[in-house]
């Protein structure tokens, strides 16, 4: 992709959006230890888009060096998130062209947005409007999501994370349940993120291997949930290993497509508030089959365990930032820097820019080839993609009363200079 060069005059936005992860700080790092390289100004919307919206802006210039370097092992989101989704330029236009007010108000010429899918759209959508409106904005797309549904690039940075906190916390309860099974508890129901894709729940599989390893059963969005089937299997491990590990993603459905825990609420951007898979799993184990169980939520613990960190994913997150903040004042516009991998073993990775285009509004589920055909396990193939992206720990740095040392930054707001805009 041909890119115009510019001089770095200006100041560039960056924001954090949805869900955050034990890494996207790292992102965040990346930005901004970037951008001070080139003698570019950075500002942080406070809460993501909202920030943006409200003009309440962030001058990263206020915090030391250190204090960004302290983002590479910090979890969580530094300059707040939000869950908004903005609606098309159509409908809500007046809101894209707040945005392009704010961003004209602070010479504002470069805007990243650290998200998923629909954050990709957002700023694709900026980036349409700024040439309909004569502004010359430049929008860059930073991925980050735990459930690794974005298209184009090879994992997603947050994901790798997740995966090693998921197949250790399914190795080490296993060792707790296999200890305890002949007294006390037979059965064991870990339920992690993923409302429409199974990356997560695939990561568990890399607990162990064979059909006695753990966890003996994985369910997974992209197949219908089959009690019989499902009951069958864990009845058949309890009587041949003597107990059972099962690893359920929360995005499960009926053969009518409801979700199984779905609690009848949405959120802001209108996906369907799942409110627990692992106790439905659990109360069918005890009424069907009269096992003792234990479930268990790990909920935000899993995508804010910055403790158990993967390098690899640690490494990616910061190399996406970097990336972004080359592209964009290279003169690049509405593109994204994707993962691609070159190498399996050993494995190898590059950053190369993708159009906003082909990720926005694109969700990537697991393939065919990576679901055992019982559809309760990983292929070797599965295996093959998830191992490297666990590799290698980065854990913070640690004080003397045996908690990690953390980020902690001023978050200096600007002088605003515009009527504020209601949301």
């Amino acid at each position: 992709m041909k890119s115009s060069p510019r001089s770095p005059t200006g100041r560039l936005l960056y924001a954090q959006s949805g869900g955050v992860t034990s890494v996207i700080n790292a992102s965040a790092a990346g930005v901004i230890e970037t951008a001070r390289a080139h003698g570019v100004k950075v500002f942080a919307a406070h809460n993501g888009i909202l920030g943006a919206l409200r003009e309440e802006l962030i001058d990263t210039s206020k915090e030391s060096k250190a204090s960004i370097t302290a983002l590479r092992h910090t979890p969580g989101g530094a300059f707040g998130s939000c869950r908004y989704k903005l609606k098309s330029l159509e409908t809500h236009r007046a809101e894209y062209e707040r945005l392009i007010d704010v961003l004209r108000a602070h010479d504002i010429r470069w805007f990243l947005y650290n998200g998923g899918n629909d954050s990709a759209d957002t700023a694709l959508k900026i980036s349409q409007l700024g040439k309909a409106m004569g502004y010359d904005i430049r929008c860059i797309g930073v991925p980050k999501t735990v459930d690794n549904d974005l298209a184009v690039t090879d994992c997603c940075p947050g994901f790798g994370s997740v995966a090693k906190y998921t197949a250790v916390s399914t190795l080490e309860a296993s060792l707790d349940v296999a200890s305890m099974a002949d007294t006390s508890t037979k059965v064991f129901i870990l339920e992690v993120m993923g409302r429409h894709a199974g990356w997560i729940a695939a990561a568990a599989g890399l607990a162990g291997e064979g059909a006695d390893a753990p966890p003996h059963v994985i369910l997974f969005p992209e197949n219908v949930f089959d009690e019989t089937a499902f009951l069958a299997k864990v009845k058949a491990t309890v009587e041949r290993v003597g107990w059972c590990t099962v690893v359920a993603s929360e995005g499960i459905r009926n053969a009518a497509g409801q979700f199984l825990a779905e609690a009848g609420t949405r959120d802001a951007f209108g996906h369907a508030q799942l409110g627990g898979v692992a106790p439905v799993l659990a109360s069918l184990v005890k009424e069907k089959l009269g096992y003792k169980y234990h479930w268990a939520l790990p909920d935000y613990l899993q995508r804010s365990a910055r403790h158990l960190a993967s390098k690899t994913d640690a490494e990616q997150a910061y190399a996406v930032g970097k990336a972004a903040v080359e592209y964009a004042l290279a003169g690049q516009n509405a593109v994204m820097p994707v993962i691609v991998r070159t190498s399996d073993a050993p494995y190898r990775w590059k950053i190369e820019p993708a159009p906003l285009s082909k990720v926005a509004n694109h969700e990537k589920k697991m393939p065919k080839g990576f679901i055992t055909r019982d559809g309760f396990g990983i292929t070797a193939a599965a295996r093959r993609y998830l191992s490297p992206l666990i590799q290698g720990e980065m854990p913070p740095p640690y004080g003397k009363d045996g908690l990690p040392r953390y980020a902690t930054l001023r978050n200096q707001l600007i002088e605003k200079k515009l009527p504020a805009f209601a949301i």
